[in-house]
């Protein structure tokens, strides 16, 4: 029943993903034209909440920050174990954030005038091409929008935390901006990146833990590892807290 019921649910849910965006492209596209990116990023908030709850998936947002505000600008780092973690990002963060994908998504019809106005792309086989995309980023903090990366660069598709890369830290380090600790439990579960067929999807309730921001005011780049690894001992040892699983 499992094999029968995921691709029909993912099939469902991707049309939904679809239609919601058709729906909404003609506010994206007149907001991104006028540079609303405020605006633009509710109305990405909308279709966040459309994708999930016409899915029958329920976010469930666990804090373990003392606030729910969310500092501004910041960079929000988490696990990376589904397309939900995109999706579903828009509940915790409550101002304009920008989110930084791969490259590819630029060749998707439509989507790509919405991602290449409202994100950054980038090619990460290219040293050059992620030097920009890090400039970018910088620049966009400084107008003092948020920026959304998975320092894993890659998505897991079973839920297992990956190595970190350095490139959010050095950037919040240069910013001195602090980072945003996010772990994403289940996501996996629900959607699981792989084989149309051979993969988790289903309906249920997503579960997200926001940690206690980290300034790095004073941090240089001698500190970059030791923030690094610190985050990430942070998120593996949160999932081993509530999902009994550890890397």
């Amino acid at each position: 029943m499992k094999r029968i019921f995921a691709p029909i649910w993912k099939a469902w849910f991707f049309i939904n993903f679809a239609i919601t965006f058709i729906i909404l492209y003609p506010f994206f596209f007149i907001t991104i034209k006028l540079q609303w990116l405020n605006l633009t990023f509710k109305i990405k908030r909308v279709w966040s909440f459309c994708i999930a709850y016409f899915s029958g998936v329920i976010p469930t947002l666990i804090y373990e920050s003392k606030s729910k505000k969310m500092p501004k600008p910041s960079v929000f780092v988490g696990n990376h174990t589904s397309y939900l973690d995109i999706v579903l990002s828009t509940f915790y963060i409550d101002h304009l954030a920008l989110y930084m994908g791969k490259a590819e998504l630029l060749k998707a019809p439509l989507f790509k005038t919405f991602f290449k106005g409202m994100d950054i792309a980038v090619n990460r086989k290219s040293i050059k091409d992620s030097h920009r995309a890090f400039t970018r980023a910088g620049e966009e903090i400084d107008k003092g929008r948020s920026m959304v990366i998975y320092p894993e660069g890659t998505i897991s598709s079973n839920g297992v935390l990956k190595a970190f890369k350095n490139g959010p830290f050095k950037l919040a380090i240069e910013k001195q901006v602090p980072i945003v600790p996010v772990v994403n439990l289940n996501n996996w579960e629900l959607l699981q990146n792989g084989g149309f067929f051979k993969s988790n999807g289903r309906p249920g309730i997503a579960k997200t833990v926001i940690l206690e921001p980290i300034e790095t005011k004073g941090l240089t780049e001698e500190n970059l590892v030791d923030l690094r690894d610190k985050v990430y001992h942070l998120i593996n040892d949160t999932l081993t807290k509530y999902n009994g699983t550890k890397n």
